[in-house]
């Protein structure tokens, strides 16, 4: 039987205005882009990678 994947609740709180151009296009990368927007994403090293270059602007929970 197949397990359930992880998955995380990723926010954005902070805006991207005035940060380098590579976190705003992470943030996009991410499906970002306005504060308070809120996406679901399997946990897995590439999204660890691209949550860690953003973690000042976003809020993340485990499910």
């Amino acid at each position: 039987m197949a397990e359930a994947k992880k998955t995380l609740h990723i926010t954005q709180v902070r805006s991207a205005i005035g940060r380098k151009a590579d976190q705003g296009k992470t943030l996009k990368a991410l499906g970002l882009g306005k504060i308070g927007r809120t996406v679901d994403q399997v946990d897995n090293d590439c999204i660890r990678g691209m949550i860690f270059k953003v973690k000042h602007l976003v809020e993340v929970v485990e499910d």
